[in-house]
């Protein structure tokens, strides 16, 4: 799994001109899913997410987790974050987890979060054309993959 958590003051996704889920303060996580994506890897990233301190403290250093401020999550699928761009100048996706294998599992770390946050995560449409605005804070952005977790 990759996921790009971006730390953000509001966030939206609408899909054909319906919000599909809204916060304030927190975080986009844009996520993608392997074919060879386990549960345990889905896991690992659900506890790295939940923990990251990336918030400011009270002397403005990053200390704080998005449980420290009661922050949100806001998580959208995005298969294009496993683009191969070696070849050519059109991205090949063979690495993005088929539907059958991507949707149950970006379904499923929604509900992971949302037990770890203890609050409703607020999810974008598996395989829609979702229109994300957001006001990225800082701009603080984090990428993490779960097949290289050493340097990440």
């Amino acid at each position: 799994m990759r996921a790009v958590i971006q730390r953000v003051t509001h966030a939206s996704c609408t899909v054909e001109g319906a919000i599909t889920g809204k916060i304030e303060q927190g975080f986009v996580v844009l996520l993608g899913v392997e074919e060879s994506d386990i549960k345990d890897d889905m896991t690992w990233l659900a506890q790295k997410i939940v923990n990251l301190r990336i918030f400011s403290d009270e002397q403005g250093l990053m200390n704080k987790s998005i449980q420290d401020v009661d922050g949100n999550i806001l998580l959208i699928s995005q298969f294009t974050l496993f683009a191969q761009t070696k070849k050519g100048n059109r991205p090949s996706f063979i690495r993005a987890g088929k539907p059958d294998i991507a949707k149950p599992m970006y379904l499923e770390m929604g509900q992971l979060l949302s037990d770890l946050l203890g609050k409703e995560v607020q999810m974008g449409v598996f395989g829609g054309d979702m229109k994300i605005d957001l006001l990225n804070d800082g701009p603080v952005t984090i990428i993490m993959n779960t097949k290289d977790k050493d340097n990440f």
